[in-house]
């Protein structure tokens, strides 16, 4: 039980609220813990006017943070891009051949290649893969290129002429041959013989070289009805029979057709 003490404030206090505290008195019914181990520890029966008089001031509070568990959510281990290099110093690629995958501009591209979106590198020329430096062009900063050759180094000196970027070697021109005599093959006793026949002058009429045959144009073999009086009948829209006859001449095809494939099918239902 309280002390006389301890009452007298309370009493204080309970004359004091009670007006005001009656009419709220219904609408808060839930009870705070701290009133529960108030009461417990100090043995005031829920009956007295003490309890009634602190019980609408009481407030429960909920929980202001997540549940456990979804801390971790977005922690799980993801798989691996397969980032680094796709193919070494030296080794042979084609165009669009990835050659180093990364995140962030570790590598440049150099002679022959050129980076992506998602800085990836991939060759733009057929050749042969180059990694390299070039303090001329940056101090710091490492290239990937690709060369035609595979003895060709870079980076190439600033005064060495550009090579040509369609992978093609240069070689020494060759000059026009003035007259070149056609080569003919002969079969006889003593086996095959092979002899040099003269060129077929192409101005003295439609000739070819010994062993090629000689072939009309395609405009010239269609007036060849032309030539022999053929002519078709022109097509007259108001000729209503002879459409007649074509829908007929269709529609019996076609039935034609149905019927076939009916036959090919009909064996396989019998089974």
């Amino acid at each position: 039980m309280l002390q006389p003490r301890l009452l007298a404030p309370l009493r204080a206090l309970e004359r004091a609220f009670s007006p005001s505290l009656r009419s709220a008195q219904n609408a808060y019914q839930p009870q705070s813990l701290i009133l529960r181990s108030l009461s417990a520890s100090l043995s005031v029966p829920k009956t007295t006017p003490i309890f009634r008089t602190l019980l609408p001031l009481s407030q429960v509070r909920f929980a202001s943070h997540a549940s456990q568990g979804t801390a971790n959510r977005h922690s799980r281990d993801p798989a691996g891009k397969r980032l680094g290099a796709k193919r070494s110093n030296g080794e042979y690629v084609v165009p669009g051949c990835i050659i180093f995958r990364q995140r962030g501009s570790k590598w440049f591209p150099g002679d022959n290649c050129a980076m992506g979106r998602d800085h990836t590198i991939y060759a733009t020329q057929a050749g042969y893969v180059r990694y390299y430096l070039d303090p001329e062009r940056h101090p710091e900063r490492r290239y990937i290129g690709v060369v035609f050759e595979k003895e060709e180094r870079l980076p190439q000196p600033r005064n060495a002429p550009t090579r040509r970027r369609l992978n093609m070697v240069t070689i020494p021109r060759a000059e026009p041959v003035a007259y070149q005599s056609d080569i003919v093959a002969t079969i006889n006793e003593n086996g095959t013989q092979v002899a040099s026949a003269e060129a077929v002058n192409a101005g003295s009429g439609p000739q070819l070289r010994p062993g090629y045959m000689y072939r009309e144009a395609n405009w010239v073999i269609g007036r060849a009805a032309e030539k022999a009086g053929i002519t078709a009948k022109s097509y007259d829209r108001n000729n209503r029979w002879l459409a007649w006859r074509k829908r007929e001449a269709r529609a019996e095809r076609a039935a034609q057709m149905k019927s076939l494939k009916g036959k090919k099918k009909a064996p396989r239902k019998a089974k």
